[in-house]
């Protein structure tokens, strides 16, 4: 034996202890479960007060919704067989009911808005306090609270896209003239109509609006729709200076922005997608804007098939604002050859003004034929052709 006998009086302590320890583990486990018992009653008094208290405040603000966070649901969410929507400016969703009269078209086919995060005036609809430059060169409005409209959207069924202006910022680059595009004499360039540019060139820009998109798809936004993603086309072009501007061309530059921003996005599942020019894909128009780049960074591409901005002879077209059905399946026509082996799916904007509702369906269904995912009416003044937004058979909505 490595050990001497145990004495008799200390088996009896030993014993003693012994008891006394499995005594003192018992009453442990009462008391532990008596008292995971009163969180648990409590924790239900608690959930039971939030839910009343949630249903008393969705009475009085009929047009809020809970906001659920980004986290709260499985993304990204499932894009609609059949994408069929409508722009809304930040603008009219600040009007009290106009948000929730878009979600009512719902029973005319809608199931996607596209709503301004970032304007093109440089004007974010929401509060940003994650974007710090939003607020120091004044950009932030309170047009909508972003939680509140997506929630009413999701519990209704409707995809959201979040519209961010890029290149495009009047704001930023009077509030920031080194981040704008300049004058030779480093005065800040403008556009024809008298509209600031910042430089795609500058990292920092391109910061700024993917932290505007990011914010958006914090918020809960499904996919984020970059718009204005390109280099300007008119004014005085020869005289526009880019700071910082390197041999890397337009096209890249513009393409390489788009791959920045689609990275900064990927940890919130939310979608990307591009609005480009009708005409981008049938040649190049010196802004940057090369579909077969673009497209493999983006789930969805946009073509502004407007056939108001074809000139005549367009497409083959002697005048293509004439043939609106026409000059969107020859548009889609060139676009398909561009993104052929790009994972991007056609979602053309579909011009719903100065059109009567049948010119405006012969777009729509110049789409489908062209095998589009789905299409977007455009009116700025928020006024749509809801005849077009039915789904072409019933069974899709199934």
């Amino acid at each position: 034996m490595l050990y001497g006998q145990m004495d008799p009086n200390e088996r009896f302590r030993a014993r003693r202890d012994q008891t006394r320890r499995k005594k003192r583990r018992r009453r442990a486990a009462v008391l532990a479960f008596l008292l995971l018992l009163v969180i648990a009653v409590v924790m239900g008094a608690r959930f039971v007060g939030d839910k009343q208290a949630a249903r008393a405040v969705a009475k009085v603000t009929p047009d809020a919704a809970p906001a659920a966070s980004a986290s709260s649901t499985t993304r990204p969410r499932p894009l609609p067989v059949e994408i069929r929507g409508v722009h809304v400016t930040g603008a009219l969703a600040s009007l009290s009911g106009k948000f929730r009269e878009y979600v009512g078209y719902k029973r005319y086919g809608l199931n996607t808005i596209e709503l301004d995060v970032k304007d093109e005036g440089g004007e974010i609809g929401f509060a940003t306090p994650s974007v710090p430059l939003a607020h120091t060169v004044g950009a932030t409005r309170l047009f909508y609270n972003p939680k509140a409209l997506v929630a009413l959207a999701h519990r209704k069924g409707i995809y959201m896209i979040g519209r961010v202006v890029c290149f495009q910022d009047p704001n930023l680059a009077r509030e920031r003239p080194d981040l704008a595009i300049q004058r030779r004499d480093g005065s800040v360039w403008t556009t024809s109509a008298g509209l600031g540019w910042v430089n795609p060139y500058d990292r920092r820009v391109w910061d700024y609006c993917t932290s505007v998109a990011q914010a958006a798809a914090d918020a809960g936004f499904d996919q984020i729709m970059f718009d204005y993603v390109r280099f300007p086309s008119d004014g005085d072009l020869d005289n526009a200076v880019y700071p910082g501007r390197t041999s890397v061309s337009k096209g890249r530059v513009i393409a390489d922005f788009v791959q920045y921003a689609k990275k900064r996005l990927e940890p919130s599942g939310t979608r990307v997608s591009a609005a480009v020019f009708g005409l981008s894909a049938s040649r190049d128009m010196g802004i940057g804007q090369v579909p077969r780049w673009i497209s493999k960074y983006v789930d969805n591409m946009s073509p502004m098939s407007y056939p108001v901005l074809y000139g005549d002879g367009e497409l083959g077209l002697s005048s293509p604002s004439i043939q609106p059905g026409e000059t969107v399946f020859r548009t889609l026509t060139d676009f398909r050859r561009q993104v052929k082996g790009s994972r991007a799916q056609l979602v053309p904007w579909v011009q719903d003004w100065s059109y009567t509702p049948e010119q405006v369906q012969a777009q729509v269904a110049a789409a489908r034929l062209q095998g589009a995912k789905g299409y977007l009416l455009w009116n700025a003044s928020g006024i749509y052709t809801k005849s077009a937004l039915a789904p072409a058979n019933a069974h899709l909505e199934g």
